[in-house]
C-alpha cells in the first residue's frame, strides 16, 4: 500500500469514527443543558380521563422543578396505542414524554400486532402513583351482597351472569378475568366502547357486574344506583371503607391496581433520567399534589427507573398468560 493510499484510508476511517462520535457528543451535549425548552407529555386517551387528571395533578411541580413548562398533549385511539406507538417513532432527547397507566402492559398482548413493546422500546422514568385498585359493582338486582355469594351464584348459573369490559388489556378486563380463573366461574364478558356507556348499560341493569375506578363507583354506590361487592387492590381504600378487598373475601394474593407511569422513547441519556424521575419525587411528595391525589383516589409511588422497567416486564408477562388462556379457550 502506498503511503498516499495508507493516508486516504486513515482519514476515511476518522472522518467514520468522527460521524458515530459526534451525534454521541451531541447527545451527551444536549444532556447536560436539559431541559432549555418545553417538554411535550403525550397522554394516549383523552382529555379529563385518569392519566390525563394525575399528570395535571403534577406538572405545576414539576415544571417548577425544571424550569421548563410540561405541555400535556392527548393522543387518543385504540385504547391508548395509536398515542403510544406515536412516541416510540420520536428522538429520545428528553423533550418527549409518555404518561399512561397500567393499560401500557396489559393491552399489547391482546393484539397480534401493536407497533411496539412495552418493556424493549422505551426508556423506563417510574411508576408515579396508583390507585387502590378497581370497586367490584353489580346492579342491585344481582342477589349477592359479597363475593362468596357471587361466585356461589355464577356457578349455578354458568354463563348467564355478564361483566363489562371497556377494552382487552383494561382495568375492567384484567381483574375480571383474574377472578375468573381463581374461582372456576364462567362469566360472560360483553365488550363496551368506553366507561360511561358501561355505566349506564349497568345501571340500567342490562349487564350484572363491572369493575371500575373506585372514584367513579363511589358516587353510585352512595346513590344506590349500583352494590360495591370488593375492592381489587390488597388495602381497602377509605372512600369505601366498609367494603372489604376480594383478597379479605378469600382470593389469596389477589391485587390488581391501576397505576399511572412515565417513559421516554428508548435510548434516552441516563442523566435525563435521572433529572426526570427526581422531578416527579418531588412533585408527589408536595402537600398541594398529595391533596390532589387523596381526592383522586391515589398513593404517590415513585420506583425508581431500573426497579419500574422490570415490574413493566413483569406486569406485560401477567398479560400475555391472561391472553394465551383465553385464545386456547375460544380456540376449543
Amino acid at each position: 500500500m502506498t503511503f498516499t493510499r495508507r493516508m486516504l484510508v486513515q482519514m476515511v476511517a476518522l472522518v467514520g469514527i468522527g460521524a458515530i462520535a459526534c451525534p454521541l457528543a451531541a447527545q451527551v451535549a444536549g444532556a447536560k443543558d436539559w431541559p432549555n425548552r418545553p417538554i411535550r407529555v403525550i397522554v394516549p386517551s383523552p382529555p379529563g380521563g385518569p392519566p390525563d387528571l394525575v399528570l395535571r395533578a403534577l406538572t405545576p411541580r414539576m415544571s417548577a422543578v425544571l424550569g421548563q413548562p410540561l405541555v400535556v398533549e392527548n393522543r387518543a385511539g385504540a385504547g391508548g396505542m395509536v398515542g403510544t406507538a406515536y412516541l416510540v417513532r420520536l428522538p429520545a432527547d428528553g423533550y418527549s414524554a409518555l404518561f399512561t397507566t397500567a393499560s401500557h402492559a396489559a393491552i399489547p398482548p391482546f393484539h397480534d400486532s401493536v407497533g411496539y413493546d412495552p418493556v424493549k422500546d422505551f426508556t423506563h422514568v417510574t411508576l408515579a402513583a396508583q390507585n387502590f385498585g378497581q370497586a367490584l359493582v353489580v346492579h342491585p338486582a344481582v342477589p349477592a351482597k359479597n363475593l362468596a355469594e357471587l361466585v356461589a351464584l355464577a356457578r349455578q348459573t354458568p354463563g348467564k351472569l355478564t361483566y363489562a369490559n371497556a377494552g382487552l388489556g383494561t382495568a375492567s378486563h384484567i381483574p375480571a378475568e383474574m377472578m375468573k380463573a381463581m374461582t372456576g366461574t364462567d362469566i360472560l364478558s360483553v365488550p363496551y366502547k368506553a366507561i360511561p356507556e358501561a355505566i349506564n348499560d349497568l345501571i340500567g341493569g342490562r349487564i350484572d357486574m363491572f369493575f371500575v375506578g373506585t372514584q367513579i363507583a363511589l358516587q353510585h354506590v352512595q346513590a344506590g344506583r349500583l352494590r360495591a361487592i370488593g375492592i381489587t387492590g390488597a388495602r381497602r381504600w377509605q372512600g369505601l371503607a366498609d367494603v372489604p378487598t376480594l383478597q379479605e373475601q378469600g382470593l389469596a394474593g389477589f391485587n390488581a391496581v391501576n397505576w399511572f407511569g412515565l417513559w421516554l422513547p428508548a435510548g434516552a441519556p441516563p442523566e435525563i433520567v435521572a433529572r426526570l424521575y427526581a422531578a416527579v419525587r418531588e412533585a408527589i411528595a408536595d402537600a398541594e399534589v398529595r391533596k390532589q391525589f387523596d381526592t383522586l383516589g391515589l398513593e404517590g409511588v415513585g420506583m425508581p427507573p431500573d426497579a419500574f422497567e422490570k415490574f413493566v416486564a413483569s406486569e406485560a408477562k401477567g398479560a400475555y398468560e391472561i391472553a394465551s388462556r383465553l385464545k386456547a379457550g375460544a380456540q376449543k
